[in-house]
């Protein structure tokens, strides 16, 4: 499934400042693409929660209404290039279920040497551990 979300796009200085309207929410990116790059992410991140999983999505605003959200909400992104920015739900949460996360592990201090000595991956004997443990094939 892919979904469209009007934002405004407004060069600032030396970037390019972001609205979303439909999120009340905002970034920046160092030139128009990346503007438009960091909104798809932005809006990503607001679509699929850390789980992987849709929130409740807003209906896409029509132009008429995004700029109407503008208008009340902050003035100073109206003037700006309003665009839609598509976001193909599958494919971000399938980056978002496969990022790394950092996890803290305690274990003796012998046991983290003679592990250390046989060049052994932490991570990896982590996660064939974890994996065994839920009964993940």
């Amino acid at each position: 499934m892919t979904v469209a979300y009007p934002v405004y796009i407004k060069k600032s200085d030396d970037m390019y400042a972001v609205c979303v309207p439909d999120f009340d929410g905002f970034t920046q990116g160092k030139d128009f693409c990346d503007a438009m790059k960091m909104a798809r992410d932005y809006i990503g991140g607001m679509i699929v929660g850390p789980k992987g999983d849709e929130t409740n999505l807003p209906e896409p605003s029509s132009p008429e209404q995004a700029a109407e959200k503008m208008k009340r909400a902050d003035d100073w992104y109206s003037d700006g290039t309003m665009t839609y920015i598509d976001v193909d739900v599958e494919a971000h949460r399938a980056l978002v279920r496969n990022l790394s996360v950092k996890k803290n592990c305690t274990l003796p201090y012998w046991l983290e040497q003679m592990a250390e000595e046989a060049g052994v991956n932490f991570s990896q004997v982590l996660q064939e551990a974890l994996k065994q443990k839920l009964e993940i094939a």
